[in-house]
């Protein structure tokens, strides 16, 4: 990232346009990349891509590596001969927001069938597949049979001796369930077959993927219930502290989030090893990797469970430089962005600092205290990422609308902005002709949607994670002028 400048586009998986409900890993994805390559760019980031639960949130995953089987595509697998046209026609949605619970009710449904025909005949990946995958498919595999079994519960619902894996509960569980057990791995080797030749294309044209990897996992995943010695759990696997952030720009109340907190003192006996596994796969994954709430790392927000709000927190020491000393003393220097977004102090400064990390500047907190704002582009630094805002903001042309007026004033000022300009392309433009080495920009900016287009208001529950792309938004026409941007402050991937 210290190298060249460069600039990409903000575009989740599940938004991507589709017939089938929710985005894929299939042509519309290399759609996507075709026009990042014709418009100068070089960097596609996604949010995380694991299975989500109750709320729809890629931050609340079933599992720290599994892949959502909704993003296989269903056309690779009437390629693979595992599915007809005919079978896929039930499953195609026109619905403006993915519907999430149409999905849950239909596709796994039509994935059994092509488990069916696949199994009477894998392919010697297959076996390859679960033997090296071992490690984590099969406790996810057979986390997602018990909770199947159980009603969907969370694991802090289910009978004490499954809870807590019992030698002989969990040998039933194996051995009674082999079938079961054996689809939900099969969708994990077609999600990551399907995500290596997505991932081979989209490098082929160029241009490297940012992936996401949120600090905290689900406190119904398989992670908690398969390793929670990891976590700050009570003698019955039960939650003591909870994560969150304090009162700040995204919320009044704070965030609470409810994620189990790890046992850092733990973590640190074993070498972090599992964060060690962790960051290695995901680098199996992307050819970048954001570290979400990277603050955390340095301090981080506990709640006690069961509180109400976020503000009934206090701040507690987390593993900082052990945690990346550790890491890289094993996998070397990594390719790592850390989004230092939040309440930023000394601590959370000298540990990017250390790291080397890029952090992120986003010009949505830019204008309302001063000349001194860090997110203003004239203190931008170079080892840095500029955004107009994340997926954690409201659309730009929405934030014109609704900031108050005195940030808005400002920023005409500051962007010199005239009567009759557009304002969206306008801090579009800003972000662009940043010094910060890489520049990203939601792809709801570049369509210049309002809150419509708005991926996750956070601290609320309705419609986050459902936005759609729809069909042929991405017109040659908006391709030309993200890619004389590229040219005109030195981003573009192919020079001149």
């Amino acid at each position: 990232m210290n190298q060249q400048r460069t600039s990409g586009v903000l575009m989740p998986i599940a938004s991507l346009p589709s017939r089938y409900g929710i985005g894929s890993l299939g042509k519309e994805a290399r759609d996507f990349a075709d026009f990042l390559a014709a418009a100068g760019q070089s960097v596609w980031q996604i949010l995380p891509v694991g299975p989500t639960g109750y709320g729809d949130s890629p931050y609340q995953s079933f599992s720290a590596f599994a892949g959502n089987p909704y993003f296989i595509d269903l056309p690779t697998l009437v390629q693979e001969g595992l599915l007809t046209e005919a079978e896929c026609k039930s499953s195609e949605s026109n619905a403006e927001r993915i519907p999430y619970g149409w999905l849950f009710e239909t596709r796994f449904a039509l994935l059994r069938k092509a488990y069916q025909r696949f199994i009477a005949s894998p392919p010697p990946e297959w076996e390859n597949f679960c033997r090296e995958e071992t490690w984590w498919v099969d406790d996810y595999a057979m986390y997602m049979t018990a909770k199947a079994q159980n009603g969907l519960a969370p694991v802090a619902e289910w009978p004490e001796p499954l809870r807590s894996r019992d030698g002989e509960t969990m040998g039933h569980l194996w051995f009674d369930n082999q079938e079961e057990i054996s689809f939900y791995k099969f969708m994990q080797f077609e999600f990551y077959r399907q995500w290596q030749a997505l991932r081979a294309y989209v490098n082929g044209k160029g241009i490297r993927i940012m992936g996401d990897l949120p600090i905290y996992v689900s406190p119904d995943s398989a992670d908690v219930w398969a390793q929670p010695n990891l976590f700050e759990l009570d003698g019955e696997g039960r939650l003591g502290r909870v994560a969150g952030v304090p009162p700040d720009a995204f919320s009044a109340e704070g965030q609470l989030w409810g994620n189990p907190l790890y046992d850092w003192a733990y973590h640190e006996q074993t070498g972090f090893d599992w964060w060690t596994r962790r960051i290695t796969y995901a680098l199996r994954l992307y050819d970048l990797v954001r570290i979400d709430h990277f603050r955390g790392l340095d301090s981080y927000w506990a709640v006690p469970a069961g509180a109400k709000t976020a503000k009934e927190g206090i701040w507690c020491a987390g593993p900082g430089m052990k945690l990346f000393d550790a890491v890289k003393s094993r996998l070397g220097e990594l390719p790592i962005v850390a989004e230092d977004l939040g309440i930023l102090t000394d601590g959370v400064r000298e540990l990017l600092k250390a790291t080397g990390y890029p952090g992120m500047k986003v010009l949505h907190f830019a204008f309302g205290s001063g000349t001194d704002n860090e997110y203003l582009p004239h203190n931008h630094t170079q080892n840095s990422i500029v955004y107009t805002g994340t997926h954690d903001n409201t659309t730009t042309a929405d934030w014109w609308r609704t900031e108050p007026q005195e940030a808005v004033k400002y920023a005409r000022e500051y962007l010199g902005i005239r009567p009759g300009d557009d304002e969206v392309w306008a801090m579009i433009t800003a972000a662009e002709a940043s010094t910060a080495n890489c520049c990203v920009i939601p792809v709801a900016d570049l369509l210049e949607l309002g809150v419509e287009g708005r991926i996750n208001a956070p601290s609320t529950v309705g419609d986050n994670w459902s936005w759609r792309m729809p069909q042929n938004a991405l017109t040659a026409a908006l391709g030309e002028r993200l890619h004389t941007l590229a040219r005109r402050y030195g981003r573009c991937k192919i020079n001149g």
